[in-house]
């Protein structure tokens, strides 16, 4: 670990950041350029004196996952978050076993959408961001380790996961489940974390085989969907999507059309937030 660099390359990338990057006001108080310490540390989700450590050249080394959530915080891009893993002494994102790196570009856009559930996705299904009226939706899919973290392992170990939609709508999320996870088995290969997946699937759920032997390939989303929250019942809505070039993660945008009952359920679930959901059964 290379303290000295560390310290550098997060002040350096603190204080080139605005607040305008992470939809905040710029405000007329601020006197230093660039984020506060705090701002970075609420964004990362780590207390503001654990950050300032790091900061300073005296802080333990890091986890993966901190210097995940720093990436993310910091809106690095590839070759920037390996150079962060690298001064922290810790395998590069390339070679850690879990989704490390949003794009940079998704993730601004996910910052402007405050009012409505907003999410980005990997090819597999891993939740890679959230915003708040996204967790008060769904329940806090980032919260999730190990397989569980694909939606698409999840969908078919987990009952509790086919709560959210209406009974007569499962055969077709199972469908698009597999399709999704064969595009991303394609591009990937058999030895990938999409392989180490797809393996494990087969052992754990005979509908999941079944699927997956009728080679199926898409890698869409449905226009339109009902969603059954725990609280506010069914809610119709239209979800847009928009993808990296490489087509390796998606950000997933869930609206209402104006005057629907769909759009008056959003906006309380705006003023609710987050209930409790149902957990595994």
């Amino acid at each position: 670990m290379d303290r000295a660099a560390l310290a550098s390359f997060l002040r350096t990338r603190r204080e080139t950041m605005r607040p305008e990057d992470i939809g905040l006001p710029h405000g007329p108080r601020r006197r230093a350029p660039g984020l506060r310490r705090e701002e970075v540390a609420s964004l990362a989700a780590m207390s503001t004196d654990y950050y300032t450590r790091l900061e300073q050249g005296r802080g333990p080394q890091p986890s993966e996952q901190m210097l995940s959530s720093l990436a993310r915080a910091l809106r690095l891009s590839a070759e920037e978050s390996r150079y962060l893993f690298q001064a922290a002494g810790r395998n590069s994102p390339s070679t850690v076993p879990i989704a490390t790196h949003v794009a940079p570009a998704l993730l601004r856009v996910l910052d402007r959408l405050e009012d409505t559930p907003s999410l980005i996705l990997s090819n597999l299904g891993e939740a890679l961001a959230m915003n708040r009226m996204a967790k008060a939706l769904m329940g806090d899919w980032t919260a999730h380790t190990g397989l569980a973290r694909s939606e698409i392992y999840r969908w078919f170990t987990q009952p509790a996961e086919r709560l959210r939609y209406p009974e007569h709508d499962h055969d077709r999320v199972s469908r698009a489940q597999v399709a999704s996870l064969r595009a991303a088995y394609g591009s990937m290969g058999a030895r990938s974390r999409a392989g180490e997946l797809v393996r494990a699937l087969c052992e754990a759920s005979e509908e999941f085989a079944g699927l997956w032997e009728r080679q199926q390939v898409a890698r869409r989303f449905e226009e339109h969907k009902v969603l059954l929250h725990p609280e506010l019942g069914p809610i119709e809505v239209d979800c847009q999507v928009l993808f990296t070039e490489d087509q390796s993660q998606a950000l997933l945008v869930l609206t209402a059309a104006p005057r629907t009952e769909g759009y008056e359920k959003l906006q309380l679930l705006g003023v609710l937030g987050n209930e409790r959901f149902p957990t595994d059964v």
